[in-house]
This record gives structure tokens, C-alpha cells and sequence, in this order.
């Protein structure tokens, strides 16, 4: 069984690609982020046309979360529990579901912007109301996963240079933490292989020729229960999607289970 996570940074932007790329990657079940587009708007039937069912949490505009499947979906739930919400308003940044043996949640964390943000100080919140939300199934004995896009480079390595980075969000000591919490809650980070170049970078920003560079940054993660981590048979970067003309700022996170 073939997994996956992208921040797909607009579906409607990224559609062709989108489609094409399901087609060709084999991938049983993707978790979606940054959808950027309403529910009523997301475009279900172009996907069921490939054979996938899709669960969708999204208002348009900045965030938005799916997951595709085309071995069922079951048990949807939207929303994380216990949202603390940001500005007086609660956006749509995870969703749950059980396709086929596992299930998983496609979060999108928020940004945080600046250390000294109120964004900052939400996104640790809604950590912490992640950790509450997963810790059940994480304790489980059903596959299960927990992916998309973290915000956060879990250590020094997962970034191309570390000083660039020092004083701003996605390094800090707290959102490490953060990421160290909910390991505890009985998750591990399924680290991928790139396929090209040292590290796995999953995000380049699309400016000062950060890809072509690989100034780049291991965001996108795949964190997994005991009984996910002993079914993997391999974990890979597609840095292929990356490329070219109309590419997201991050490349798929590929997870192949033996389940």
C-alpha cells in the first residue's frame, strides 16, 4: 500500500499536476494540504473519475485539508478537537479518516510567523490540542499516521543552514518540543530517503533559486504508531514533482506500508 502527504499550495493551481501525479505514483491514500479552495469548489469528481473518494475540510482562501483514497473512506472526522483557534476564528487545518487497514490525519500546523506573533503562541497551542487529539489511536494497534505539513524542521539537519534560520519560527526550542510531545504521545518520524542530494528537504521556497540551490527544508512530515513504523518498506521525497513549471513550494512525502 502506497501513502503519501503534499502540501499541494492550492489544488486549483496545482490540479493537472495533481492528477497526472496520482496517475503515474501508484499512491493509495494522500493526505492534502493548503487546499486554498472551498468545499463546495474542490474537485471531487475529476478525482473519482481516477478512482479515489475524498474527505475535504476547507473554507477557501489560506488553509484547507483533504484526504484522497481509492481504498475507501470511512469514519471522517474535520476539525481537530479542542481547536484553540486563532483570532476568533477556527480554520480548517486537520482532518481524520480510516482508509482500508489505517487510519491518518492530514494536518496542516500553523505558520506561527514570528517568535514574538500571537501566531506563534497559537501554533504551540494547537500542538498541544493535536497531541490530546491523536494520543488514542497513536496507542492503538491499527496502523496509524499522522501527516502533512508541520511548520516545523525537526533538527539542525533538516535544514540547509541552520544560522539562516536562528531567531525565527519553525527552529525554535519550543516547537521542537512541540514535535517531541507528540513523539511521546507514541509516534516516530518516518524519515524518507531524498532522491537526490544528503538531506530529505520536503519545502524550498520559491524565490532566490532556493530549489535549484537546495536551500531547502524537511517539513513535511510522516509520524506513525509502533504498528505503521514496523509496516513501512520504504519512505522517499519526490523532488521530481518539484521541478518545473507551476510546482508547489514542497514535494510529495512517499510511504510505501506492507500492510
Amino acid at each position: 500500500m502506497r501513502i503519501a502527504t503534499w502540501n499541494v499550495n492550492s489544488i486549483t493551481a496545482r490540479l493537472p499536476r495533481l492528477l497526472a501525479w496520482l496517475e503515474s505514483s501508484g499512491t493509495d491514500v494522500l493526505c492534502l494540504q493548503e487546499a486554498k479552495v472551498a468545499e463546495e469548489q474542490f474537485p471531487a469528481e475529476q478525482l473519482r473519475e481516477l478512482g479515489y473518494e475524498s474527505a475535504v475540510h476547507a473554507t477557501g482562501r489560506w488553509n484547507g485539508v483533504a484526504v484522497l483514497s481509492r481504498v475507501g473512506i470511512e469514519d471522517v472526522v474535520k476539525g481537530l478537537p479542542g481547536d484553540p483557534g486563532f483570532d476568533g476564528s477556527v480554520e480548517p487545518r486537520a482532518i481524520s479518516a480510516t482508509c482500508g487497514p489505517l487510519r491518518v490525519w492530514s494536518v496542516y500546523v500553523p505558520n506561527g510567523r514570528e517568535v514574538e506573533h500571537p501566531h506563534y503562541a497559537y501554533k504551540l497551542q494547537w500542538f498541544e490540542a493535536l497531541r490530546a487529539a491523536v494520543a488514542g489511536d497513536a496507542a492503538g494497534s491499527r496502523p496509524f499516521a499522522v501527516m502533512g505539513d508541520y511548520n516545523v524542521a525537526p533538527t539542525d539537519d533538516d535544514v540547509f543552514d541552520p544560522a539562516f534560520f536562528e531567531g525565527s519560527t519553525h527552529v525554535t526550542a519550543a516547537e521542537r518540543a512541540a514535535l517531541a510531545s507528540l513523539r511521546e504521545a507514541g509516534l516516530s518520524d518516518v524519515v524518507p530517503r531524498p532522491l537526490k542530494y544528503e538531506h530529505p528537504f520536503t519545502y524550498w521556497d520559491y524565490r532566490q533559486l532556493c530549489f535549484p540551490k537546495n536551500r531547502g527544508m524537511r517539513i513535511d512530515l510522516v509520524y506513525g504508531n509502533a504498528p505503521f513504523a514496523k509496516a513501512v518498506s520504504d519512505a522517499y521525497v519526490d523532488r521530481e514533482e518539484r521541478k518545473g513549471k507551476g510546482a508547489s513550494d514542497h514535494a510529495p512525502v512517499v510511504v510505501d506500508l506492507d500492510v
